[in-house]
């Protein structure tokens, strides 16, 4: 129990200093991301959502809960889920969507509370609590420890209101969760505001476009857990957009200069897998 990938999750949010945790949106980035020596990984539903074609939440359930088996068998570090709404609105079928993905092997998972419909962006406070509520009993009913954090998406929905994203995070943490995110927070006046006002680990969203901000300054302002969301995987697919895009207008290769050397991928994967078999 004690070395479980959840145990070993929730202690690097109680060592009381921040860590960053990646998200990769295939096995290949995630054996990546653990070779660099990253300390555990969370998944992003519009990074896989992209790597089938597909626009974020246009995956199923057990689309996602394959993707997340597949990942957590290729690396050895603690793996968090982005679960979206928990695929339902119901605050039972979220919780079962937490069964689930403990079954799968995952370490940890955030629900979020945006509904995916544009007449109601985010669910009204109360059926968003017995949500967070549903998917923390759950949680607790699971042999191993699971770290569930509860996501407040003001910023993310067109609602940028701090004082009912700290109103959401305040409820959330009397539902149990263990972990708060609200995403899309760009000041650090704001975080350094939602870290005050809450007595959970709160996980900040860093790569935004125009916030150039370091670990060293999130960390100061509060954050315990900071994600890049799907920022590492659209990163991958600009560089591919714009080689292919010289290909095309220039009828130039330069990005090879760029990539990644195959004979390093071969060695990193090949000494990954090894390692995972013996």
């Amino acid at each position: 129990m004690n070395d479980t990938p959840g145990s070993r999750f929730r202690a690097l949010h109680e060592r009381g200093r921040a860590f960053v945790i990646p998200n990769p949106w295939d096995v290949g980035s995630a054996c990546l991301l653990e070779h660099l020596g990253f300390e555990a990984l969370a998944t992003t539903s519009a990074g896989f959502a992209f790597t089938t074609g597909r626009p974020d939440h246009g995956v199923t359930r057990d689309e996602m809960l394959a993707h997340v088996a597949s990942i957590v068998s290729a690396v050895t570090l603690p793996v968090s889920v982005d679960l979206a709404k928990g695929f339902a609105d119901a605050p039972a079928a979220v919780a079962e969507t937490i069964r689930l993905t403990a079954e799968a092997g995952a370490a940890g998972g955030s629900i979020e509370d945006s509904t995916g419909r544009e007449e109601e962006p985010q669910y009204a406070l109360p059926l968003a609590v017995e949500r967070i509520r549903a998917a923390v009993e759950a949680a607790r009913r699971l042999p191993a420890p699971f770290v569930l954090t509860a996501r407040a998406e003001n910023y993310l929905v067109g609602r940028p209101d701090l004082a009912d994203t700290i109103r959401r995070l305040q409820a959330y943490q009397e539902a149990g969760a263990d972990v708060l995110y609200a995403p899309g927070l760009k000041r650090l006046e704001d975080i350094e505001t939602v870290a005050r006002s809450v007595d959970r680990p709160i996980n900040v969203l860093a790569g935004l476009p125009g916030v150039p901000v370091t670990v060293e300054q999130l960390q100061a302002a509060g954050a315990t857990r900071i994600s890049v969301g799907s920022g590492l995987c659209r990163a991958a697919l600009g560089a591919f957009l714009r080689a292919a895009q010289t290909i095309l207008t220039d009828g130039t290769f330069g990005y090879g200069d760029e990539a990644a050397n195959p004979r390093m991928l071969n060695d990193i994967f090949a000494n990954g897998r090894r390692a995972r078999t013996t």
